[in-house]
């Protein structure tokens, strides 16, 4: 049961960092968190192992980026991080393309997630 509270913790903390994110990158950041816990619901040991390890330095990069914007203002902090080739070499093929679609979705001008904040 330790697993799964730290799975629900990590999740939700990552979805509450997504709230700093300007919004498109938030909508298309929450679908992919969802999407990803989801789909590792029945991964084995190893694999679950691995998906915590890489899930938490993504929570970490991005609290690092959180302060970091919320000290110089959003508009001069790049979220994201730089992934290195021998990263790279490690992922499936599936991975790549799901990294590569995910590219393409936020360098394109004109995002699939062309989402206005209401007023507040």
């Amino acid at each position: 049961m330790a697993h799964v509270s730290r799975v629900r913790s990590l999740y939700k903390r990552i979805l509450v960092l997504h709230r700093f994110l300007p919004i498109d990158l938030r909508a298309l950041g929450d679908q992919y968190v969802k999407d990803e816990f989801r789909r590792h619901r029945k991964a084995s040991a190893e694999e679950a192992k691995s998906f915590m390890t890489e899930w938490e330095n993504y929570k970490d990069t991005l609290q690092t980026q959180v302060l970091e914007a919320s000290r110089e203002g959003l508009s001069t902090v790049k979220f994201g991080a730089i992934l290195s080739e021998g990263n790279l070499s490690h992922l499936q093929e599936e991975q790549i393309g799901q990294l590569y679609e995910l590219m393409l979705e936020t360098t394109k001008p004109n995002r699939q997630f062309d989402i206005q904040e209401g007023d507040k």
